[in-house]
């Protein structure tokens, strides 16, 4: 059975790895940590590394037996590109992707100079989507790296969202999809709704796809999705039900 997500712009995750360590100011609270270590009490045998970095071999053909097509988020509790990564298990990764073209695969990375590295490695199918995570100002220059990756989606992730990001207009070119969302969790730190407009007000004049995702915060049920009384969940739809 897929692995059905609870992240609003997905539907499914794919982990042939699991586990990362922290390289940026958004990874302070990672989701991904707390979820595997949780997991690791539980005794599931995936997580017996907890948050180590770990190759599951077993799970790389899941997709091939999904048969329902569906979008499905690749190493939502890794980095695919994390430096402990193999090249060759990277190059299988994709192996499956390429076939597995009954489903649309979005890769998010903090590692975009690695990202780029793989631009002319593999074959990006025009299923495989490729995003990066800027969390503020200080990151902008991942969407650099991100233009360099001849995928057929480029976006870009902006959560939790950290800071003003008043620069974010002048990235937009060729980029197809931004998602912004605030950290939640007990120590979610906090977002400001002038962050949040500047960057959508840039997406609506550049014509480029606004997803917001949450406000986040120690309740995120409670503090919704809705930005000046609006939910937003655009979608880049030239490619959705296109691939």
């Amino acid at each position: 059975m897929a692995e059905k997500s609870l992240i609003e712009w997905t539907e499914s995750s794919w982990n042939p790895i699991t586990g990362c360590s922290k390289i940026s100011d958004g990874c302070l609270n990672c989701y991904a940590e707390r979820l595997a270590l949780r997991l690791q009490k539980m005794g599931l045998k995936k997580y017996r590394n907890g948050f180590k970095v770990t190759l599951h071999r077993e799970a790389l053909k899941e997709p091939l037996r999904w048969k329902t097509p569906r979008m499905i988020f690749v190493c939502s509790m890794s980095d695919l590109f994390h430096e402990e990564v193999p090249d060759s298990f990277i190059r299988e990764i994709f192996w499956v992707m390429n076939r597995a073209t009954q489903h649309i695969f979005q890769i998010l990375t903090k590692r975009a100079e690695r990202l780029a590295e793989f631009a002319d490695k593999v074959e990006w199918s025009k299923n495989i989507w490729a995003g990066v995570t800027v969390e503020s100002a200080k990151y902008l220059y991942r969407i650099d790296y991100l233009k360099k990756v001849p995928a057929k989606v480029k976006f870009i992730s902006m959560e939790p969202l950290l800071g003003p990001v008043p620069e974010i207009r002048e990235y937009l070119d060729e980029i197809d999809w931004v998602i912004v969302g605030g950290e939640s969790g007990p120590n979610a730190r906090p977002i400001r709704p002038e962050w949040v407009r500047d960057i959508r007000d840039a997406c609506l004049a550049k014509g480029v796809p606004f997803f917001f995702k949450q406000w986040g915060g120690i309740n995120k049920k409670k503090t919704g999705r809705k930005l000046d009384g609006k939910e937003y969940n655009e979608m880049p739809l030239n490619y959705v039900g296109n691939i």
